[in-house]
């Protein structure tokens, strides 16, 4: 009886393993209504942000538009070399790394902290209310916040300065001062975001059990206790991932923001890769040099995504992969 059960088990080991391909086409066909519905995303993906990717080759190329990429002469990396020799090259990436560590260090954690007090609102009038004043700054268009901006901090008719002016202090031309542009960008950058980065903090806390809190008070616990030891460990999954995300894009910064705030007498401080790119790439027409730049600011943020995620994983936190 053992030696036919045997015989049995060596037979269907023996059996060739069905080919991994085949299973995949068979989910594939069993649930093709789900793939047709993933199907605009997968396109969407494979035409704007993949195909594009054709084109980074002029980064290594003298491109002419008279000769097409593929025409266009290899230079291998001679416009990267430029940009490293270049007198712009430190100064536009201090200013791009300082106003994003800064955007990091103070509107990154104001945005959990803020949905953790919205949470603990109990009055459901005000706490919309709160809600609806704090998001409506992010449908601000960049145009229209910078033109605030000016108006707020004119340093004769601004309402900040006239406030400067009654407490006896100096007035201030906080556009005309290199030192006072990362603050101003950083801080207006909180007031608009902070409300609107703060929702999916507060949809997750929609997830802790409220069995939690209610035996937390059994056994004496405060409010601020409660926080740290339900609410934040609760949404610490979402913290990583957005961190996460964030780092995937540290060394980039919306052009069009640090543009319009730049002039003259702030470009020490506010020239950034974003701007410097468009500068010499559609103004100045050097399109391969400013898609070198570009590449490199890509490489930057490739590598700090990689390397945030292994230390989630090091850190036993929640990882993109």
């Amino acid at each position: 009886m053992n030696t036919k059960i045997e015989r049995t088990a060596l037979a269907q080991l023996e059996k060739p393993a069905k080919p991994r391909a085949a299973s995949l086409w068979q989910r594939v066909i069993r649930n093709w209504q789900l793939y047709v519905l993933l199907l605009p995303l997968l396109l969407h993906f494979a035409i704007f942000q993949y195909a594009p990717m054709y084109g980074l080759q002029i980064a290594f190329k003298n491109f002419r538009a008279i000769d097409g990429i593929w025409g266009s002469p290899w230079v291998g990396f001679e416009h990267f070399e430029r940009f490293f020799r270049s007198y712009q090259f430190w100064n536009t990436l201090k200013n791009t790394l300082l106003i994003n560590l800064y955007d990091l260090v103070f509107a990154f954690p104001i945005a959990v902290v803020f949905a953790l007090m919205l949470n603990q609102v109990a009055r459901l009038r005000f706490k919309k209310w709160v809600q609806t004043i704090t998001y409506a700054p992010h449908f601000i268009s960049t145009v229209v916040l910078v033109g605030m901006l000016y108006i707020f901090l004119n340093p004769r008719t601004g309402m900040i300065n006239h406030w400067i002016d009654l407490f006896g202090g100096e007035r201030i031309n906080f556009f005309g001062e290199a030192a006072w542009f990362k603050p101003m960008y950083v801080i207006s950058e909180i007031w608009q975001t902070t409300g609107w980065s703060a929702i999916i903090y507060l949809a997750a806390l929609t997830s802790v059990d409220p069995q939690l809190h209610e035996a937390a008070i059994m056994d004496g616990a405060n409010k601020f206790q409660r926080v740290r030891h339900i609410d934040v460990p609760t949404i610490m999954p979402v913290i990583m991932i957005m961190l996460i995300l964030k780092m995937g894009h540290f060394a980039s910064l919306g052009f069009s923001k640090v543009l319009l705030m730049q002039n003259s007498l702030n470009i020490d401080s506010s020239e950034v890769i974003q701007t410097y790119v468009y500068k010499t790439g559609l103004v100045g027409a050097q399109y391969s040099y400013s898609a070198a730049i570009g590449l490199f600011d890509n490489l930057i943020n490739f590598t700090l995504l990689l390397t945030m995620n292994q230390l989630a994983k090091k850190l036993k936190q929640q990882s993109l992969f």
